[in-house]
Formats: C-alpha cells, structure tokens, sequence
C-alpha cells in the first residue's frame, strides 16, 4: 500500500486541468464495443515457447475498440503494471480504458517466475552507491508495500493465485566471496530490511553463505491478473484488445490515436508497455533488453523447503516451486537465469542447455524438463524501473525498466502513477522519477550505448546465410539481396516469409531468435513475430515486406 493509502471508491476528482470546453473530460460508455463474458484461454503473443502459467486458465473474452471514446483515464498495455494501474484508479472511482494490441496478459508479464521480493535483484549496495542511503530506504519501502498491496488485493477481491508469503534466500556457491554477502547484509540492514546471514541456503545441495529474507511472497500471477480484471470490469472499466495504439500526443485532454484510426481521449494516458511506445529516444538509452531463460521441472513434492531462491553467480540464477493442479505427488521446480543482451546471441537455445545442466547437476531428484520458456528483462542503467510522467509531458505517465522485478515494480507503478494522476504527493516520485540523471551511473550508461553503437556494424555483414535455399525448414535467417538486410523464415511446409531486417525504431539490423521464433533488434530490444508485426516495443510499425522495400527503391 501506498505511503499516501488506498481507500474505498469515491468520488473522482482527476488532477489535470479541464478540457477545451472548460469542464473535465466526459465519460461516455455508448461509444463501446459490445463487452461479453465468454471467457478465453490465455494467448501469449510474445514468442512460441509457453509458460507455465497458462495452463488451464481463462480470461474474460474483451472486444476490439470501434469507435472514438472518451474516458477519463487511458492505459495502454494489459500486464500487470497497466492492469494495477487500472485497477486502483478504478477503485477510486475514475471511469479507466485499458488497451492492448494484444491479447489480454500476452506479454511479457506471463513469461514471469512470479517472485515477489523486496531483496533488489541488482543488490542493496550497488543501490545505496547509485542512490544513496535514502534512495536505498525508499526503494526498500516500496517494494514491501508492492509485496503487501498484492496480498490485499488477493483478500479483499478473494482470488485465488496461491499467493502465500515465504521467506527468500540470497546465496553464495561454497567457493564463493562472503565478503559480497556480508556487504549486502550490512546495506539491506541500513534500508530497513532484516535480513538473517546463515551459514549455507537449505536447498539439496552445498552452498555458500546466504542472507535469509523473511515474509516475501509467490503467486499465479495469471490467476492474479484475471481476479483483477474482474475487479476492474466490476467497478465499471472497458478492456479493449487487438486495439494498438500508433500515435500518443500530449495535451488537455491527451489524445491517443489507434491503428484503425479511431481516437481516444482522456484526462491522463498510461503507457505500460513494457518499453515505452510513445518516444523514440527516452528513456531507451537509459535501459538495456535483456532474455532471460526458465525451466520447470518436475520435482517430487516436499522435496525442496518452500522459499524463493536466488544465486550470486554470474550469470545468475533465481529458484522457486510450484504446485501443480491435478497432479499428485509431484511439483514444479521454476529455475531461471543465464540472461544475455536481446538479439545478441546467435544459438539462445545453448541457454536452455546451460540452464538444464546447472538444474540437473543441483537435482537429482528431477523427473523431466515440463516447461521451457523465455522473457525479456529491461535493465536501467541505475537499477531501478522508470516510474511517472513521460519526460517532457505533463498528463502522460510511463511505467518501465523493470529490472528483473517486475511484479513489485509493476504494482510500485499502479501506486505511484495512481497518486501522481490524483495529485497526491508520494515519497518514491523522485526515486522513480524518468527524467532523472543518475551521476554514478554514467559509466554503466556509456558502457551500454557504446554496445548499441556496436550493433550498426551489422549493415557491413554479409547476413547469416547464403541465400534463401539454405535456411532450413521453421527457421529464420538474416540474407543479403542487392546490399539490402532480408530476415528470411521458413515455414516447415517450405513457405518463406521474407521482410526488411530493419528495425524500424531506430534502424538496427534484427536477429533471429531460434528458441521463439522471433526476430529480435539488438539495439533497444524491439521483437518482432514472423510475419513482421510488433511484439514488443520501442518499434511501433511493423517490418517492411521486402517486395514492397525493394520496389520503393526502385
């Protein structure tokens, strides 16, 4: 819960100024697409491989936005940053929109573990170096209330998520420096945590020194999201997919354009799109993309203390169980890590390996690998989410940069954007402030975008094969036709599909990505599927076809 607290519905008293006409902008539900309550199965449309967490479950089926609205708040992006967003606004008594070009919780948000941790995946004294102590303490705070708004939310609305609180252990491997747990013991202490060093992590296998962190939490998050959902329809809000936003321009009231050229217009505007969709610059020289792979394993029940787990090895990795509906006996060990930068790397499933040989070597008591699947981190160079107005507007907000913890940094985001639009101050702004300039983040800041620079040497290489004929069957490739970049895919009926390779964010060359069929930009992180539509931005506009790239050069 928020600094400034949550209360029951009331009256809505939006805090940007009035519209052209003098008065606050009118809600008007007529202008909707017919809603229904046929549920669907969850459809994630950021990749091919499939979580864990859409197995069984239904989300309300929501229409297609089909004419010029009005409303007094529009979200943009159905995970769990925009759907909390909505959700507490709502709870307020703000008539929201929520839209996705998507499906309902299709991105990344369902390619989770779903730890829910107030111990900072980049570490309390890399925080309190950036931050200083202070920042240290508010990211603390903020990240325990995230952990508790979560378990109100499951109360007060009774969903059912398997949300249950756990402790959390951060753990060194037997060779490793304990002088890095001692330091991290001594900063999480000065932010207001109490963490407990042991000796070694109760897990089947030896470790190091750890920190045990008390009263964490997991959850279903898909189960999670879809209780809130309801909330949010309960309480009068319209969810809308398959409607993608191509144009946000500031203003009162603001004004979002889709792709079918209909118009939305509210008092405030919500992006949370995983990257931000609405500018082409900032913050994405301020945050990095990054895959991140997961592994769920069949495990015999009780076999493994119940906790959320997390190592100091480079690449890193974070552990977690599951229970597994209508299986008895057994469930599922989530093991994720082995993080690279987006689009630079040329064999992703080699992660899959790496990841599986590390479990199996901890494990023995595996059955078989039950899932596979990846997701797509974004780093700031300062370790903390961008979190507020977009730089430069006053009445759009953005919420990014979730740093490997996006289910506290999503919910921070709901509480804190939710305060901004009331008016209300909140002790995190500044913390979280997008526009900020972090001065010890300077050389992380120069270090990254010196890689993205690297990235443009692509437009001299000679592709990843030959000619389409050696691209093999439900493969991609990146070829060269008369100077020009082709991402090349093979359909494993034979069928290609043949796009310009060039992003069109910013003008990188993308990759292919084998383990999700995608095509990925190295550069700011943009994915795109194989018939060259957007999955995941900065990119808004799809891939050229090559046909019609080639004839417009002619």
């Amino acid at each position: 819960m928020s600094p400034s607290g949550h209360g029951a519905p009331g009256a809505w008293a939006p805090s940007h100024p009035p519209d052209r006409t003098g008065t606050n902008i009118p809600y008007n539900p007529g202008h909707f697409s017919r809603q229904n309550s046929i549920l669907s199965i969850v459809d994630l449309d950021s990749g091919t491989t499939r979580p864990l967490w859409i197995d069984g479950v239904e989300l309300p089926s929501v229409g297609t936005l089909q004419d010029s609205i009005v409303t007094d708040v529009c979200v943009v992006g159905a995970g769990i940053a925009g759907l909390t967003t909505a959700y507490l606004l709502s709870r307020e008594g703000a008539k929201v929109v929520v839209i996705d070009d998507g499906p309902l919780c299709g991105g990344e948000t369902g390619r989770t573990t779903a730890h829910l941790s107030n111990e900072i995946d980049d570490s309390y004294q890399e925080l309190e170096s950036l931050h200083g102590p202070e920042g240290a303490k508010l990211a603390a705070e903020s990240h325990t209330a995230a952990i508790a708004l979560i378990e109100r939310i499951v109360q007060e609305e009774q969903i059912d998520c398997d949300f249950v609180r756990l402790d959390g252990y951060l753990f060194n491997s037997v060779d490793g420096d304990d002088a890095y747990i001692d330091k991290e013991f001594q900063a999480a202490w000065r932010a207001g945590l109490n963490p407990e060093r042991l000796p070694h992590a109760p897990l089947p296998f030896p470790t190091g020194a750890c920190l045990r962190f008390p009263n964490q939490g997991k959850f279903h998050i898909l189960r999670y999201l879809r209780g809130v959902i309801a909330a949010i329809q309960r309480r009068g809000g319209e969810l809308f997919t398959s409607t993608k936003a191509v144009d946000v321009c500031d203003g009162f009231p603001v004004q979002v354009r889709t792709e079918h050229g209909y118009t939305i217009e509210a008092g405030s505007v919500v992006i949370t799109t995983n990257s931000p969709v609405n500018n082409l610059f900032v913050p994405h020289t301020k945050q990095m993309a990054y895959r991140t792979y997961v592994l769920g394993a069949r495990v015999p029940q009780g076999s493994i203390q119940d906790a959320l787990y997390w190592d100091t090895l480079d690449p890193y990795h974070y552990l977690r169980t599951q229970r597994l509906s209508g299986e008895t006996g057994w469930e599922l060990l989530i093991v994720g890590g082995e993080d690279h930068k987006t689009g630079q790397e040329d064999n992703p499933n080699a992660h899959f390996r790496a990841l599986e040989e590390w479990t199996r070597e901890r494990f023995t008591q595996i059955k078989d690998i039950a899932y596979r699947w990846s997701g797509q981190v974004l780093e700031p160079d300062d370790y903390l989410a961008f979190i507020g107005r977009n730089p430069g507007d006053q009445n759009i907000y953005i919420a990014t940069g979730d740093s490997g913890m996006g289910m506290t940094h999503g919910t921070i985001a709901g509480m804190l954007i939710n305060d901004l639009i009331r008016g209300r101050e909140n002790p995190w702004a500044k913390l979280y402030d997008p526009s900020r300039k972090t001065l010890g983040a300077l050389g992380e800041w120069t270090r990254e975008n010196l890689n993205v620079a690297a990235q443009y040497v692509k437009w001299l290489s000679r592709g990843d094969a030959e000619s389409p004929q050696a691209i093999a069957p439900g493969e991609g490739a990146v070829i060269r036709e008369g100077g020009k970049p082709i991402a090349c895919y093979r359909e494993p009926d034979g069928r290609l599909h043949r796009y310009s390779a060039v992003c069109t964010h910013l003008g990188c060359i993308v990759s292919w990505n084998a383990a999700e069929k995608t095509w990925d930009c190295p550069c700011h992180g943009s994915r795109f599927a194989i018939d060259g539509h957007v999955l995941n931005g900065p990119a808004i506009a799809p891939l050229k076809s090559a046909e019609q790239d080639t004839k417009r050069a002619a």
